[in-house]
């Protein structure tokens, strides 16, 4: 079976950024994959859980309502490794065209006094959010992505290199 493109990615030297993990060519136009990553996979805590799903709610509100890119926007939802999002938009651009985007979404959340969608009828687990914390990690990846803003290793992934045996079988490059 092949490994999905997203498990290429060599998860030891990837830092906090905004990266292309893919992009899908649909006839008349292209879906564009982008991996917003906060944390520093196998090396820093994940993202708390409640966190994340208020930085989900808060951001996918932010992005939909957003006047420029609104209808761009296809998706914006977690990474099950709770690291950072994807976040699903038409077109084809690069991270680095996208980052004002990026930086002023994680900026929104110090704006929220509260969490929208989180009554019973709306969320999934609607007991399951934390403002403060989300605050706290949006300020986080916000303050970092505007110290990094020049360093090109936050708009570009960090390849796993593959030896591949005489019968096939990979393994990561040590």
């Amino acid at each position: 079976m092949e490994l999905i493109q997203s498990f290429s990615v060599d998860h030891m030297r990837i830092v906090p950024g905004i990266f292309t993990s893919r992009v899908d060519n649909l006839g008349e136009y292209s879906v564009t994959t982008y991996d917003i990553r906060l944390k520093r996979p196998n090396r820093e805590p994940v993202i708390d859980v409640a966190a994340m799903h208020s930085l989900e709610h808060i951001i996918a509100t932010f992005l939909r309502n957003d006047p420029v890119w609104k209808d761009e926007v296809i998706y914006w939802g977690p990474m099950g490794c709770l690291t950072g999002f994807y976040l699903i938009l038409k077109g084809s651009r690069t991270p680095q065209e996208i980052y004002a985007l990026v930086l002023k979404a994680f900026k929104s959340v110090n704006d929220a006094s509260q969490v929208p969608g989180t009554t019973p009828e709306n969320c999934g687990y609607y007991r399951m959010h934390n403002l403060e914390m989300a605050k706290w990690y949006a300020n986080e990846f916000a303050a970092y992505l505007e110290a990094n803003a020049e360093n090109s290793d936050i708009f570009e992934y960090p390849k796993a290199e593959r030896l591949v045996t005489d019968d096939g079988q990979r393994f990561f490059d040590s």
